[in-house]
């Protein structure tokens, strides 16, 4: 008896111990887009000052301000930038960003080449990051993706008769992979969070299980562990002071990025019919390791890959990010032609392993 009465008493704890998981709320109006944005307080600590010294300013948010809100139709609010061109566009981008970075910091490079180049570039704080709400809770894979086919919706009601192409960068791919939208004239996945659990180590994905089960609320770093990320020293350094990055992520939220890699591994073969679709991959991204990469896409029906040797996870940021912006503009204009990174693409994926 006193035994099952200590297993009792550990029921609350355990249950406590359950991953969190913040998804949108019942419907309870028509999603818009409406301005201006008006957002939470910036998540950001000042340093103690010493003696009477006043603290630093708080840092700015990477990439333009917010100029609308994205009202879900629970009534959240996501904010939306926005890059754009001289003139009428020849095409929209719906930029999606990956883990633990927000939307104005993961174009702050390549956005103004795209809209240099006649894109409208817009980009939004996905649910649990950035300036949303519920910043640093995974919001789940259903969320991510139905939040992307409701973005994709207005925005093409919005520019009626323009091409509109998802950007999807890291994590931002896998949910571009699952969302698919009927309105999306092409899908544009840089380097693809392709990494699940079927090409993990039994190592890697009973550490993860156990983990998420135990302590989901404990957070790690949230930097690369030691991996560098791109070639571009400036971007990185930005990165680490934007007061929008998030700093730690939690146990379930790598739970919830492991399930919609998952997803989106499974969703592949029958992902996007005959909708064109550019996978851009660096041969140095250690982040997504190449050789998943490899071995994921030659299951595949003769994907079609820009293949960059000098290019890193953060392609959209890396030294080399003009040539890759340069492909992106060939691409939406002429969906059906060749690049010639392509022919790099090809014979990566008809080699070994890396």
């Amino acid at each position: 008896m006193p035994a099952r009465l200590s297993l009792l008493a550990l029921l609350p704890a355990l249950a406590g111990c359950a991953p969190l998981t913040l998804p949108a709320g019942p419907a309870v109006r028509e999603a818009a887009i409406e301005a201006p944005f008006s957002g939470p307080a910036l998540p950001w600590m000042p340093r103690p000052a010493y003696a009477l010294a006043p603290p630093p300013p708080a840092p700015r948010p990477s990439g333009p301000a917010p100029e609308a809100a994205l009202v879900m139709a629970d009534g959240t609010q996501l904010p939306l930038r926005a890059w754009r061109p001289d003139g009428p566009p020849r095409f929209v981008v719906l930029g999606l960003h990956g883990l633990a970075d927000h939307g104005g910091n993961f174009l702050a490079d390549s956005g103004p080449l795209l809209a240099r180049g006649g894109a409208l570039v817009y980009a939004y704080d996905q649910r649990g990051f950035g300036w949303t709400p519920s910043r640093g809770i995974w919001p789940g894979t259903a969320t991510l993706v139905e939040d992307a086919r409701t973005v994709a919706r207005l925005l093409a009601a919005r520019h009626p008769g323009v091409p509109l192409f998802l950007l999807g960068e890291s994590m931002g791919a896998a949910v571009s992979i699952l969302a698919d939208p009927p309105e999306a004239s092409g899908l544009l996945l840089a380097a693809p969070a392709i990494w699940s659990r079927r090409d993990m180590s039994p190592l890697v994905r009973g550490t993860l299980a156990v983990a998420s089960r135990l302590v989901p609320a404990v957070a790690g770093g949230a930097s690369f562990g030691g991996i560098m990320p791109s070639d571009n020293r400036e971007a990185m350094l930005r990165m680490a002071r934007d007061p929008l990055v998030l700093r730690e992520v939690r146990v379930d939220m790598a739970k919830g990025l492991v399930d919609l890699m998952d997803e989106a591994v499974a969703a592949l073969p029958h992902c996007c019919g005959d909708k064109p679709t550019l996978f851009l991959l660096g041969a140095r991204d250690a982040v997504v390791p190449t050789h998943i990469s490899h071995r994921v896409l030659r299951r595949l029906d003769a994907p079609r890959i820009a293949h960059y040797p000098d290019g890193w996870h953060l392609l959209l940021r890396d030294q080399g990010r003009e040539r890759v912006v340069a492909d992106l503009l060939a691409f939406m204009a002429d969906p059906r032609s060749p690049l010639p990174a392509e022919a790099a693409g090809q014979g990566w994926l008809a080699g070994p392993e890396p």
